[in-house]
């Protein structure tokens, strides 16, 4: 078994570059939404998943994916996420108990980031597949339109910020059950 290492030099491939745009544009989300330019607000969350999408795929076809960049990659999520809810919340655009049920995957996988944190020699080993998967995808769709639904003022969004808790527990869930913890 081979042992992977992060390599500073690995920051400046395309798909890491990539991962790293969502941070400004985590600092710059409070600001649009201050200023009441939902507009611009809208125009980073695309910009911010445009990002998340691009990323792996270019790592992918460009065989760039590294240790370093799946680091990247989760911490500027985490960043970007905490943002955008801190924002909401801050606002009164959004409840704290409904910022809450929309962070459950996240508030979900925290134990398992401690983990690969406490055993960075398993992490570092690449063992396990640490990819999103389909469950994930689906609960990061549900939580981008909760957060356009709440940017646009939409009344009846319950339904979807329920859908958008419970795709984010099957998600942690699955993330959970991967581990084999």
């Amino acid at each position: 078994m081979s042992v992977s290492v992060y390599r500073t030099r690995d920051l400046l491939l395309l798909p890491n570059v990539l991962s790293a745009a969502r941070i400004p544009l985590a600092f710059a989300f409070p600001i649009a939404v201050r200023r009441r330019r939902i507009d611009v607000a809208l125009s980073i969350m695309l910009a911010a998943a445009a990002t998340d999408v691009l990323d792996g795929f270019a790592a992918r076809l460009r065989q760039e994916a590294t240790p370093i960049g799946a680091v990247v990659d989760g911490v500027a999520d985490k960043i970007f996420g905490a943002s955008v809810l801190g924002t909401l919340v801050a606002s009164r655009m959004l409840g704290p108990w409904s910022a809450l049920l929309l962070a459950t995957r996240e508030l979900g996988e925290l134990p398992l980031a401690v983990r690969l944190l406490v055993r960075r020699n398993e992490a570092l080993a690449g063992n396990g597949d640490r990819r999103a998967n389909v469950l994930g995808k689906i609960a990061t769709a549900l939580e981008l339109a909760v957060v356009l639904a709440v940017l646009f003022r939409m009344r009846r969004r319950a339904p979807l910020l329920g859908a958008a808790a419970a795709f984010g527990v099957l998600a942690a869930a699955s993330y959970w059950r991967r581990e084999r913890l």
